[in-house]
């Protein structure tokens, strides 16, 4: 699960969990499809549409989670979908303020979001130094 996926290919993942069954896929989704059954995060259906695979959705909902932890730290007056919560409150990263009743960022969730952008910056730096 360890994947490199460009805001595209999230697009693409996103897209595919809203297109009604038996619909033309998106240029967006066509055009990473290639990719995203390569890596195992959608398969191709006998019908010829898409769907995520559990490695997917497991991808999408990390994914959720991440700017659920962003939003909660900008802004305590966002408010997260009930799995993202629930996720995200047995982990400890985010608790209930009891004066206000909102989430509230724990110091497990700031060092998780810590990690989080130092492995962005690296990965980053890393491509910097690659030649085309």
């Amino acid at each position: 699960m360890n994947q490199n996926l460009s805001i595209d290919e999230y697009n693409a993942l996103e897209e595919i969990t809203k297109l009604p069954k038996g619909a033309r896929p998106s240029a967006c989704i066509s055009r990473n499809s290639k990719r995203l059954i390569g890596i195992k995060l959608i398969a191709h259906r006998r019908d010829g549409s898409f769907e995520l695979t559990e490695n997917g959705r497991q991808i999408l909902f990390i994914k959720q989670c991440i700017n659920g932890l962003r939003a909660i730290a900008e802004n305590p007056d966002f408010e997260l979908s009930a799995p993202v919560a629930t996720f995200l409150g047995k982990k400890a990263h985010i608790e209930i303020d009891a004066g206000s009743g909102k989430h509230r960022i724990t110091a497990r969730g700031l060092e998780c979001l810590a990690d989080i952008e130092a492995t962005i910056q690296t990965s980053a730096t890393k491509g910097l130094g690659k030649k085309s």
